[in-house]
């Protein structure tokens, strides 16, 4: 009898820890809270922002700090077409990686060039190539769409130039998150929205942009960066 009063308690003690566990378990199912709150909405934009979906999203593609060699100054712009990321390069071998998804247009400049323009909610007019190659989807556009959330080109563009001329190759949002780290069948380069308001903040007109099209970044993931900390647009 002495026997069982003494090992009833331990018994006791077990079943509670078990519960413990199991509650600890359950709590950390789920979307990772700081990935929720730097996908979430803008409410205060010029088109509110909704939050982003992440619940299907690869976490390789968030927003982050990684580990990158590379002999490009700080504030450069690195995009690997191939690895489907896009690096802020931020010195002493660490760089903010953004996922991006590839269109054909992404696929025809290799090489360096500068921002020549930034734009807000800009205006979409396809090319004459994204029109003789899908004149169902784009014809209808020909005098360009008119900013918003359905716009091809998100909340933000960046626009390249080489020698003073414009290239025709963007970095932009997208009205399709899902095509985040994804060859598509249209379009320059794109991020998630809320990666494109965060990369617009960074970098100002005139930045330097390197587009490697057949290139295996060397890096590693470091520390999650803060979404906040941005410095102010520059002026387009």
């Amino acid at each position: 009898m002495r026997l069982l009063r003494s090992i009833a308690p331990l018994v006791l003690a077990s079943t509670l820890a078990g519960c413990a566990t199991t509650v600890m378990e359950v709590r950390q199912k789920g979307p990772d809270p700081m990935h929720v709150a730097m996908y979430g909405p803008h409410p205060d934009e010029r088109f509110p922002l909704p939050a982003m979906d992440i619940s299907k999203v690869n976490p390789k593609y968030f927003r982050q700090q990684v580990a990158y060699q590379t002999m490009e100054p700080p504030g450069t712009i690195v995009v690997d077409t191939q690895e489907r990321f896009l690096y802020l390069v931020q010195g002493d071998g660490i760089a903010m990686r953004y996922g991006i998804g590839v269109g054909k247009a992404g696929l025809e400049f290799e090489g360096a060039a500068r921002i020549g323009r930034k734009a807000e909610w800009p205006r979409w007019t396809p090319t004459q190539n994204m029109i003789a190659r899908e004149p169902e989807r784009n014809l209808k556009w020909a005098g360009g769409m008119e900013p918003g959330l359905t716009n091809p080109l998100g909340p933000r563009a960046l626009y390249l130039y080489k020698d003073g001329k414009d290239t025709l190759f963007r970095i932009h949002g997208t009205s399709e998150p899902w095509s985040i780290g994804k060859a598509v069948s249209s379009g320059c380069i794109r991020l998630f929205n809320q990666d494109i308001i965060d990369l617009y903040g960074r970098v100002p007109t005139g930045s330097r942009v390197v587009v490697l099209q057949h290139h295996t970044p060397v890096e590693e993931p470091g520390p999650m960066a803060a979404s906040d900390g941005l410095v102010p647009p520059a002026a387009i």
